[in-house]
């Protein structure tokens, strides 16, 4: 039998391989109804369905994948963290960024959860928007 910890490390895991996947069905029953998703430099959405549109204008705008994924829980399985790099192509022009044309990048990204009950219950990410913007040329 897995430790509370173990199964928080599988589900942190199992979120960034089903975000890789494309399946937007599965990835979004990994989070709770009432999930809350800080978003970078911007505001907190709570809702399954607000992530869940936020997921649609990310797969308009942007191709990306989650590369040397490390994934940290704490020993009660309550909270965990993860750091990886996103690899991506700016594929169409996101409200308030600059003109996509295909831009490819690479960021280092921290993201930190909240996790009740096998789901995720909040996420919350960061990532550098200045380097981004610099590689996809605004700087």
């Amino acid at each position: 039998m897995s430790t509370p910890q173990q199964q928080a490390l599988e589900l942190i895991q199992t979120y960034y391989s089903t975000f890789n996947s494309g399946d937007r069905k599965a990835f979004l029953a990994l989070l709770t109804d009432d999930v809350v998703h800080d978003i970078n430099q911007g505001g907190s959405e709570t809702g399954r369905g607000a992530f869940e549109a936020f997921l649609v204008r990310m797969d308009r705008c942007y191709r990306e994948q989650v590369c040397d994924l490390v994934v940290f829980a704490n020993s009660d399985g309550t909270r965990g963290a993860a750091e990886f790099f996103i690899e991506g192509e700016y594929l169409a022009t996101d409200e308030g960024l600059p003109p996509a044309s295909g831009q490819r990048y690479r960021l280092r990204v921290g993201a930190f959860f909240d996790i009740a009950g096998g789901q995720v219950r909040r996420v919350t990410n960061y990532y550098n928007l200045e380097e981004w913007l610099r590689q996809v040329g605004a700087k």
